[in-house]
């Protein structure tokens, strides 16, 4: 039988009123509607009065043929909203590309409607008092809305279809957030037709089918979506339950087990809005209570995040409790993350919520640090409601601490010790310890790099000087190596002024960590009372020790916090308050002590530009991400009313600080600050906005940065914000590249510094080749800046690079230690050169910068000391921040006992790949070449002579004669030059040289890694790159890790306790460290430092270069200094 080939006559039959007819028609029609739809379209009216009859028995049919008609018109709305009115004639399990596009259709819809549902009802955020009052058109102030801060158009003022102003039009999950747009929602058709239950239907079906199929993860995917928590419960209860039917497991892990980390993956990684993230957090929880053998990592994790410090309290109690050498190796190792992972304020709550021995809880000493009181806890209430607020769908967090009241009777010895342990690795001591002993026994500083910068670079020139003094800290950040200072005290004893004080710090970043020698090391710069007719030695070292102290003692609440905040209280020298208040935001960072911030905000007040901007700084540091209100709301105001630019500044970056992670809880104060006339507060604002966002990759925030980045007429507030893309994405740094590509091409240098800069920052030591090549022609721009950032991002891409890695390495080092060496490169690219070579050799080679910690969680530390870094703009000591994003790339085992054991794990390469860089040569040739002395003609024609007659002599004397050394006479009389005669132990070394460049350059690097066997072996406490964990594994019979290695500290199982074991012998010099004598002069300080030669070389180098740092600048006014390096210009196309 012949198919249906035209609709003509079929069609007709719709207008027949014998409803048999009509049916007919419409079967016929929904079996060729693909091939007849154009016929069909002029009569789909008919079509949808039959479906909106009442009457007409088959309404459900006439349905499903104008749902096919509009989906060949493309109609999507309309064609969802016709099918879903089909019924059960719209079957789901028929697999077709009209079915697949209406189900895709519906899920979006069913995503949108209950975004919508939910927002309308989301508490607003509590107001801030910015001190900026709205006025009709939006602006925050009367002088901004009539002078917008944006160029060529302000934000109010965009086109309706700008990219930068319209929301997204296409309906999919916003994940900063915002509530769904209303275009995307259906037409209003459909909401007049009422599709909730429908629809709702449909997805229930598609969900039934996901569970028949196991197919759980999309289930939880548009459930995360929809915000439907019932959902996302009954999907892993569901897997939990055919789990159990089943009997199935997948390398020992379950489909539940298997969902939750899945779900937990989307949470961290996917889920942009805070407070979407807390709610699904919490769910989380509550449902691996449900699990049998539950992750307590992923459940640490979580605890970390929503800031449940009495819940790792809980956590950890019951792990030591159930006993058990795994368990107790477990609850390590999650104290160990906790450290990793939590700010100050909170590991001390875990630490003090710890079960203690009832005998022992009175005689406990009290911290001496104040704290927050309860009573002013209302004042420091977090911006954002939703974050102490849950969801009615999501598990109260509390629900889980029922039974965390209750006191233990009694605990036995294994466990106090176990608690006692706990308490020492929530203190960081252990970490610090460890991470220190590693430092110190792999140090690779090349030290010939050091004295080629030194020889290099003019000391008298005081930004020279600082240059080589940061290089040396980041050089030798935390291995306690200060051998350069100690060899080169003349050197140092040119430091004067701020250079001083830079170098006195540069000892806290060499020696960051040694938490048992801090005080003794710098003993003999700390501020000294004061004794009429005493010298009480220079006021730069005295700050710069406050400031090492700081550094020393970082992000580590001890002894050394009352120290600095004794030596700040008691400080009349704005210089030493300025050393003092870095030191106190360094050592007290998110302690949110409320004292120490009533005592930087009373020097603050002062109104003291030279420490104001410090005192700002510290001020946001102490208050780390706490929101406090009242903090901002002080410093707000004081910014309004101070007319000192650094005092701005260093309050808006303190700002941003205070805001750090806090994302929707931030928005109110950023737009305020983007909005103010001064841009210095713009500049803040930015700031803010970076530190608010940063990891999070919020399509808002990069819309915002991007739109700032070209319209905002200061190009300080232009470059900030294209460098703040950095912060906002480390996470994805493979899409920097793509999204500054044209930035980087920008007529204005300010803007191409900070697309540098940006890519520095989030592709901080990945190697990533986008990266480095959009960077390599940045080295040739024309502007001493924007070489200068370039520099600094390439140092920071490549750092722990070598050849067989990244082949461009060597060449990038070649073109760093060349512009050193460029008698005509000016003054701020050798800077950034030199600081590059500091920052490329990290910590001994040991380090990497890293924005994230080993198992994925922000690094608050390394986030806030790559913010304040990037101030190295407007001053200089603010960089010794970048040592607090220095982590150290290693692997360190340690048993239930907390010792290192001796033994090896391997790894699944060749050695070269992730060895160590080669050091520098030193070239011979770089030294002074002896002239060679001009010989006349007449003069080389005598010696011929001579040598000719000699020779003739020797043959009537039947001697034997050997080949003349003289070289031949050359037709004509030239000046000839005398030569050596014999260079064979020269031409010796030079092929041993000639042999090694080979083997180092990429072909001969090839043969050498192909002759080489995969596979090698590795000692406890040995270096492992991020992408060398990957083929780690742990091959011991007797020592297993208790989780995925991530770097770091790992605690180990042991599976023979009864078997002695060999413990890895430490090798950190524990000698404490001498101070130094004080002698009276500059002069007596260096003879006396010198005089200890080399009995105590190895204890220390900063004690031996005490007497240097400490003098008084002995310079007079007539004493002529070194040329000033000329200020930097650059032209615009314009000009």
């Amino acid at each position: 039988m012949v198919g249906l080939t035209s609709a003509a006559g079929v069609v007709g039959f719709l207008s027949e009123p014998d409803a048999e007819l009509q049916i007919f028609a419409l079967r016929k029609l929904n079996e060729k509607i693909d091939s007849l739809w154009t016929e069909v379209v002029g009569s789909v009216g008919e079509v949808e009065a039959l479906y909106e009859d009442p009457q007409f028995p088959e309404r459900e049919l006439a349905a499903l043929v104008a749902a096919k008609v509009y989906y060949n018109l493309q109609e999507y709305n309309e064609s969802m909203v016709f099918a879903l009115g089909a019924g059960k004639l719209f079957d789901l399990e028929n697999e077709g590309e009209f079915e697949d596009t209406i189900i895709s259709k519906c899920v979006d819809t069913y995503i949108a409607l209950s975004d919508t549902t939910l927002t309308s009802d989301t508490n607003h955020p509590t107001q801030l008092n910015t001190a900026f009052p709205s006025t009709t058109n939006g602006a925050t102030s009367t002088s901004a809305s009539l002078a917008s801060p944006t160029m060529p158009f302000s934000q109010a003022t965009l086109p309706s279809k700008s990219l930068l102003s319209r929301q997204d039009s296409t309906n999919t999950f916003d994940p900063a957030g915002a509530p769904a747009p209303t275009t995307a929602l259906p037409s209003s058709l459909a909401q007049q037709q009422g599709i909730q239950r429908p629809l709702q239907a449909v997805i229930d079906q598609l969900f039934e089918r996901c569970f028949r199929e196991k197919r759980y993860r999309q289930v939880v995917g548009i459930a995360v979506e929809a915000r439907k928590f019932d959902v996302i419960r009954r999907a892993i209860l569901r897997a939990s339950d055919d789990e159990k039917e089943d009997k199935l497991a997948k390398d020992g892990i379950g489909q539940a087990e298997e969902l939750l980390e899945y779900l937990l993956g989307i949470c961290m990684d996917v889920v942009q809005e805070r407070g979407l993230r807390q709610e699904l957090l919490r769910l989380i929880l509550g449902l691996l209570r449900d699990v049998p053998s539950p992750d307590v990592f992923s459940i640490a994790k979580c605890i970390v995040y929503l800031n449940e410090h009495s819940m790792a309290s809980k956590l950890l109690a019951d792990l030591v409790e159930t006993g058990g050498p795994r368990r107790l190796a477990e609850a390590y190792q999650i104290a160990f993350d906790l450290y990793d992972n939590s700010s100050q304020e909170f590991l001390k709550k875990v630490r003090e919520g710890l079960p203690k021995d009832p005998e022992l809880t009175s005689t406990q000493p009290t911290d001496g640090v104040d704290k927050m009181d309860d009573d002013k806890v209302d004042d420091a209430q977090e911006t954002d409601k939703l974050l102490s607020e849950s969801d009615g769908n999501a598990p109260n967090a509390s629900s889980l601490l029922e039974n965390s009241s209750e006191k233990p009777q009694s605990i036995s010895p294994e466990a106090q010790k176990a608690f006692d342990s706990i308490r020492e690795i929530l203190s960081g001591t252990k970490t610090i310890q460890l991470n220190l002993e590693f430092l110190y026994r792999n140090n690779h500083a090349d030290v010939a790099i050091l004295n080629k910068l030194k020889d290099s670079l003019e000391a008298r020139n005081s930004i020279f000087h600082t240059a080589v003094t940061l290089s040396c800290g980041f050089m030798n950040a935390g291995t306690m190596n200060a051998n350069f200072f100690r060899d080169n005290l003349d050197w140092l004893g040119k430091a004067v002024n701020w250079s001083k004080f830079t170098a006195t710090a540069a000892l806290g970043v060499i020696h960051r960590g040694d938490l048992g020698n801090g005080q003794t090391l710098l003993k003999p710069y700390l501020p000294k009372d004061t004794v009429e007719g005493a010298n009480t030695g220079s006021v730069y070292s005295q700050g710069g020790s406050l400031y090492a102290m700081g550094l020393i003692y970082a992000n580590h609440e001890t002894f050394a916090l009352e120290l600095i905040r004794d030596h700040f209280k008691r400080a009349t020298e704005e210089v030493v308050q300025h050393g003092g208040a870095l030191g106190l935001g360094v050592a007290g960072m998110a302690t949110g002590d409320e004292g120490i911030y009533d005592d930087l905000k009373g020097v603050l007040y002062t109104d003291s530009a030279l420490n104001g901007e410090a005192v700002g700084i510290a001020m946001g540091l102490i208050m780390l991400g706490t929101g406090n209100i009242k903090a901002l709301e002080d410093m707000i105001q004081y910014a309004h009313d101070t007319q000192h630019e650094k005092i701005v500044r260093g309050l808006g970056l303190g700002m941003a600080l205070i805001m750090y992670g806090r994302q929707e809880g931030a928005d109110e104060l950023v737009n305020g600050l983007l909005d103010d006339p001064d841009p210095i507060l713009r500049y803040g604002g930015i700031q803010t906005l970076a530190l608010a966002y940063c990891g999070t990759g919020s399509n808002k925030a990069v819309r915002k940065l991007l739109h700032v980045a070209v319209s905002d007429v200061s190009d300080d507030v232009r470059r900030y914000a294209v460098m703040s893309l950095g912060f906002i994405l480390f996470r994805k740094p493979k899409s920097v590249p793509r999204m500054v590509e044209l930035l980087s091409e920008s007529y204005n240098p300010h803007v191409r510094y900070g697309a540098a800069m940006a890519l520095g920052i989030s592709c901080a030591g990945t190697g990533l080749d986008e990266a480095i090549d959009l960077l390599e022609p940045m080295i040739k721009d024309p502007t001493d800046f924007v070489r200068q950032g370039a520099l600094i991002a390439l140092s920071m891409i490549m750092v722990q690079q070598n050849e067989a890695m990244n082949p461009k390495v060597g060449t990038i080092r070649k073109t760093l230690q060349k512009a050193i060496g460029d008698r005509h490169e000016d003054a701020m690219t050798k800077f950034g050169s030199a600081i590059s070579l500091g920052i490329i050799d990290a910590g001994g080679r040991n380090c990497t910068i890293s924005l994230q910690t080993q198992t994925g969680n922000l690094n608050m530390a390394g986030i806030v000391g790559m913010a304040v870094f990037t101030q190295y703009w407007y001053w200089f000591p603010l960089t010794h921040f970048l040592s607090l994003s220095f982590t150290p790339t290693s692997v360190i085992g340690l048993d239930q006992d907390l010792d290192v054991p001796n033994f090896k794990f391997h790894s699944a390469t060749r050695p070269s790949l992730f060895d160590y860089p080669p050091e520098q040569e030193t070239k011979t040739e770089d030294a002074p070449e002896k002239v060679k002395t001009a010989v006349l003609s007449t003069t080389a024609q005598a010696k011929r002579r001579a040598q000719k007659k000699e020779k003739q002599q020797r043959r009537e004397s039947m001697d034997i004669d050997q080949t003349p050394t003289a070289p031949k006479a050359d037709a004509g009389d030239k000046m000839d030059t005398d030569e050596p005669a014999v260079k064979t132990e020269g031409d010796g070394e030079k092929k041993e040289e000639e042999e090694a460049k080979e083997s180092d350059k990429p072909e001969g690097l090839k043969k050498k890694m192909e002759k080489e066997k995969v596979g090698f072996g590795l000692e406890n406490m040995s270096r492992v790159l991020p992408a060398q964990l990957k083929f780690v594994s742990f091959p011991d019979e007797r020592y297993e890790p208790v989780k995925k290695p991530t770097g770091g500290v790992i605690l180990l199982n042991d599976t023979k306790p009864s078997e002695p074991k060999t413990l890895l012998e430490m090798k950190k010099a524990k000698k404490p460290a001498q101070p130094a004598a004080t002698p009276v002069t500059l002069q007596d300080r260096v003879d006396a430092a010198m005089a200890q030669g080399e009995a105590d070389r190895e204890a220390t180098g900063a004690a031996e270069a005490a007497g240097v740092l400490t003098a008084l600048d002995e310079g007079g006014e007539g004493e002529e200094d070194a040329e000033v390096p000329h200020e930097f210009e650059y032209h615009s196309d314009d000009e």
